[in-house]
């Protein structure tokens, strides 16, 4: 049973988190789960996205990256009227899914094989946000003094 929420309340009391509550609002929209698709971990920051897309070419799939979403569109070209169908089962509808990636996340190179589509993704973290060590240096107590010029400290004596 799925119930829904109201993320009024919230939204007029918080600031800055409009995305945090639309993603939860995208999630408890009811999904009809076509077409099934895998989500695979291949090392600490690679993935594959894997839809099973049984009916479908290459030419009728689109794959879009765009800032965090990734949205796979397929649309079947039409039968020419060859022969007639006793029994359609394998589907033919036209679908679209949208996964939501996670900051740094990128869309590298897709695949088609054996009714499969693969999709590589990537976490890609830019340098500047990356951890990096900063090294410590030793003091001297000599090197921490303040000295004046020696021509000066021989006028004052």
């Amino acid at each position: 049973m799925r119930t829904n929420f109201d993320f009024a309340p919230y939204r007029r009391s918080t600031v800055g988190f409009d995305r945090l509550f639309n993603l939860l609002e995208a999630g408890a929209r009811e999904d009809d789960g076509y077409p099934p698709f895998d989500i695979l971990k291949d090392g600490e920051d690679s993935y594959r996205i894997t839809l099973a897309v049984a009916g479908f070419r290459p030419e009728d799939i689109e794959v879009v990256a765009q800032q965090n979403q990734l949205t796979v569109t397929g649309k079947r070209a039409e039968d020419n009227g060859k022969g007639a169908y006793l029994h359609r089962g394998i589907a033919a509808r036209a679908f679209e899914r949208r996964f939501q990636l996670a900051d740094f996340v990128e869309a590298g190179n897709a695949s088609f094989e054996n009714g499969l589509l693969s999709i590589a993704l990537k976490r890609v973290v830019p340098e500047a946000m990356k951890p990096r060590r900063i090294e410590i240096g030793g003091s001297n107590a000599a090197q921490d003094q303040i000295e004046a010029p020696k021509d000066k400290v021989r006028e004052a004596a």
